[in-house]
């Protein structure tokens, strides 16, 4: 059977927007990781952390790039695939959407921008400070796109006018504070430390064995490859436990809000009393017709939902399948199960992948030792990929759980059907799409995929030739972070001062200025 006009739209959101998100995870880690660098440099004066912040910044403008590139399709799709969605919300989604691009990116491309180019050119505080309000202004970025997000899952701040069929905003600060947004922003952010952290803690500790076996010439093994690494492996430590508090406390949220996402994750087909935590459950339909569980953990998942080990009843995807029947109409409101069972579990698990890396990295590396086994290097390479598999992982769960519905149906007015009203702001998918003819999305969804497989490509290509390279280039050599600080921040004071002379093309005369410290 063909795939009709709802299925290739979301085929193409859903290739668009997973893509989109290889980069936004490691920007969001990454770039504070460079400012922290920057800022060590400063404080200590060691050339190792200007190095450092030189390598892994090249790495972080490289995906910073392609993080718009992609991004700014993201924005396009809301009119040309999903037109009635965007009529519906418009008034709603589009705020924060605004938001983001008038204050958010502003900071961070013209900061960038400073940051990239002001290197030997402004004061030394200048350039420090735009590298942080570039790392604040992708963290302020992201929580925008959340809040827009947050409102699909859990709407709020908004009533549906009857007359033009739209939700309208009324109440932006309600909007702003969506219980769901607060719980998922400190949850993406820390999925982006862990990746950032797993990927500066591979790179510096495959370089660290590369200069070690090699005889450590230059002493980089020791004074910049093995306190990067470190740096990087206690970053995905404390990620990980913020992941896990998070993670955690916005299960619980979720088990409320939407529960048949939870259910279909576990996937817990009928309601039952303290059920296990599966591990491994098997249904070859993708449906709760067969479906069994092989291995479970007890109260686990009691905990996840309330935080309680026992005594608590969970509702099964077949019993909240009826309830929803009465409440909205026939109609499959099951996501699909396959899909949601596993991509939670995909995303558990490769961020473990991550916290044994810091664990091996931290005994490896401890009381000063700097490994040389040949075996790390492929190891640590290995390890880089989970994270972006396990954040990509999490929205898939995300989206793809939240299905039937484009904007799921708040629950605390359940059963609440007047004519207008935050009870009334819902939608599902098939209503969202545009009226176009399916070949022309066929179309756009080829071409898309195609150039994004290039940009992969160009995207892979650039950041393994900068790795390759460390920091043997231009701008990063022993001794170009004096050369760079005397520029920027002036000779030190016991250095010979000569006049710089100006030539006066009127005059024919010249004019000479004395360069002084703060001049």
């Amino acid at each position: 059977m063909g795939l009709d006009l709802v299925d290739v739209s979301r085929w193409q959101f859903g290739i668009t927007t997973v893509y989109h998100y290889i980069f936004v995870p490691l920007t969001l880690g990454l770039t504070p990781m460079v400012a922290i660098f920057q800022t060590l440099w400063h404080r200590t004066g060691n050339e190792r952390w200007y190095q450092a912040t030189r390598f892994f910044g090249n790495i972080m403008l490289i995906n910073f790039a392609m993080g718009i590139v992609t991004g700014i399709v993201q924005e396009f799709q809301f009119g040309m695939n999903w037109s009635e969605y965007s009529s519906f919300v418009g008034d709603v989604f589009g705020a924060p959407l605004a938001f983001e691009g008038l204050m958010a990116f502003f900071f961070e491309s013209v900061f960038l921008g400073v940051w990239i180019f002001g290197w030997g050119r402004i004061p030394r505080w200048a350039h420090l400070t735009s590298i942080w309000v570039v790392a604040v202004a992708v963290n302020v970025s992201a929580y925008w796109i959340i809040v827009a997000n947050s409102f699909m899952q859990h709407p709020v701040g908004a009533v549906y006018n009857p007359e033009t069929g739209r939700a309208e905003l009324v109440d932006f600060i309600a909007l702003l504070t969506n219980p769901t947004a607060l719980q998922a922003f400190p949850h993406a952010m820390f999925g982006g430390w862990v990746l950032a952290g797993t990927l500066v803690c591979s790179i510096a500790g495959w370089w660290m064995v590369r200069e070690a076996r090699a005889g450590d010439p230059t002493g980089v093994a020791a004074s910049l490859w093995r306190k990067a690494s470190r740096f990087g492996a206690w970053v995905i430590i404390v990620g990980s436990f913020g992941l896990a508090v998070t993670g955690d406390l916005l299960a619980k949220l979720l088990f409320t809000q939407q529960p048949m996402k939870m259910a279909s994750a576990e996937a817990l087909c009928r309601t039952e009393m303290d059920p296990h935590f599966s591990v491994l459950s098997f249904s070859s339909l993708n449906t709760c017709n067969d479906a069994v569980q092989i291995i479970g953990l007890p109260y686990v998942l009691p905990f996840l939902a309330q935080g309680k080990f026992t005594g608590v009843e969970l509702r099964g995807v077949l019993d909240l399948q009826a309830e929803y029947e009465a409440l909205y109409g026939p109609g499959n409101y099951t996501p699909n199960l396959f899909v949601t069972y596993w991509s939670f579990r995909v995303m558990i698990g490769f961020m473990a992948v991550s916290f044994l890396l810091a664990l091996a990295a931290l005994i490896f590396t401890r009381g000063g030792r700097t490994p040389r086994a040949k075996w790390i290097q492929p190891v640590a390479l290995l390890c880089i990929p989970a994270p972006f598999l396990s954040n990509m992982a999490g929205w898939v769960f995300t989206e793809m759980g939240r299905q039937p519905w484009i904007v799921h149906p708040n629950p605390e007015f359940q059963g609440q059907n007047p004519a207008g009203g935050q009870q009334n702001i819902m939608m599902i998918v098939q209503d969202g799409v545009s009226n176009h003819s399916t070949w022309q999305v066929v179309l756009s969804l080829t071409v898309f995929t195609l150039l994004y497989g290039a940009g992969a490509v160009l995207w892979f290509i650039l950041v393994k030739r900068q790795v390759l390279a460390g920091i043997d280039q231009p701008g990063m050599r022993d001794g170009d972070a004096d050369r760079v600080a005397e520029i920027s921040y002036g000779p030190p004071e016991d250095a010979d001062l000569e006049p710089l002379a100006f030539s006066d093309a009127a005059t024919g005369g010249s004019t000479a200025v004395a360069l002084k410290e703060g001049e």
